[in-house]
């Protein structure tokens, strides 16, 4: 039995659209970017934004819309974070931008992705290459983080912030992918997907995907089990004993809900970090436990210890409780 290709990609890939006009939400950014293409005056462009919001996507759909089906030889696609080093830019950017193309008319495109991950000599280097060769070659860079782009690139680019995705566009989107694979999607499982997702496309087909190629059905519980998030009844516990209980009561019991659901430290200040915004408790106390808490979460970007961090965590909120007292 022959498989179709296209049923063994990730429903990312599946399902990405491949035109402008597929693409969901950005309308502002999509329609400015079409009148540039049509006007025949398209700038070198710089998407930044968080993950999942449709940077790569609108970079590739630009690049078919500008060459249509010779887009692959007119773009040269690079991922900057395997390739950042001075010596990508200066062989391969630099020998595809200065090459003409023998049966095709048009400007040509490079697509990086990641940019915020390459050396700033690279920057430097490729800042004289989009000079240079401005007159048939275009760049599209994408990154995460804008402030990692040197000015003098920044400068060359037309800039365009892709926000997190509306809750509207992600569900629309995932139940039409639900609906063409049969996922049986319980409603209640809707929400916390996109709970989950935080604005981000991928992540929302991912744990649909994975989550309905474990189980038979998808929905609260299989969701958690999952992506071992921490279910709202787990974090309300520890929300209770972090106000409740003495600090080595809680610590203790912390701990313990912890270890029973394999949760992460991150995961659980993240969700309490949403409680602390909707709780009722003096300026003064809420704003020390947010401080600590983005503290917190500095120091687990860099691989300290969880055991010492979860003592760090209750101890805040006991500092706060006595703030409140006063």
């Amino acid at each position: 039995m022959k498989v179709d290709p296209k049923d063994t990609l990730p429903w990312v890939e599946k399902y990405r659209p491949s035109t402008i006009d597929e693409i969901m939400s950005h309308e502002h950014i999509l329609n400015t970017i079409e009148h540039l293409i049509q006007a025949g005056q398209l700038p070198h462009l710089l998407f930044y934004g968080p993950p999942g919001t449709g940077k790569t996507t609108t970079a590739l759909a630009v690049a078919r819309q500008m060459s249509g089906k010779a887009w692959k030889s007119m773009t040269l696609e690079l991922n900057a974070s395997d390739e950042r080093g001075i010596g990508v830019v200066r062989d391969r950017i630099k020998t595809f931008a200065s090459t003409q193309q023998m049966f095709s008319k048009g400007l040509k495109l490079v697509v990086l992705d990641e940019a915020d991950s390459m050396t700033n000599d690279a920057q430097f280097a490729m800042r004289r290459i989009m000079e240079a060769y401005t007159k048939n070659t275009r760049f599209i860079l994408i990154c995460n983080y804008v402030n990692k782009i040197i000015p003098a690139i920044q400068s060359r680019c037309t800039r365009f912030r892709f926000s997190p995705l509306e809750n509207i566009a992600i569900e629309n989107r995932m139940r039409q992918i639900a609906e063409f694979e049969n996922v049986n999607l319980q409603e209640e499982a809707v929400q916390t997907i996109i709970d989950l997702s935080t604005g981000d496309m991928r992540k929302c087909l991912n744990i649909l995907q994975s989550t309905h190629q474990s189980f038979s059905e998808v929905n609260n519980e299989n969701v958690f089990t999952c992506t071992g998030a921490p279910p709202p009844e787990k974090i309300d516990k520890i929300w209770n004993n972090l106000f409740t209980a003495n600090f080595s009561e809680g610590l203790k019991n912390i701990k313990q809900l912890m270890e029973e659901g394999g949760v992460a430290l991150s995961d659980v200040a993240t969700l309490i970090h949403k409680k602390v915004l909707m709780a009722e408790m003096c300026a003064s106390a809420r704003c020390f436990i947010l401080s600590e808490l983005g503290n917190l979460e500095h120091r687990l970007s860099h691989s300290s210890c969880d055991t010492i961090q979860i003592c760090s965590f209750v101890g805040v909120f006991h500092i706060a409780r006595q703030k409140m007292a006063e």
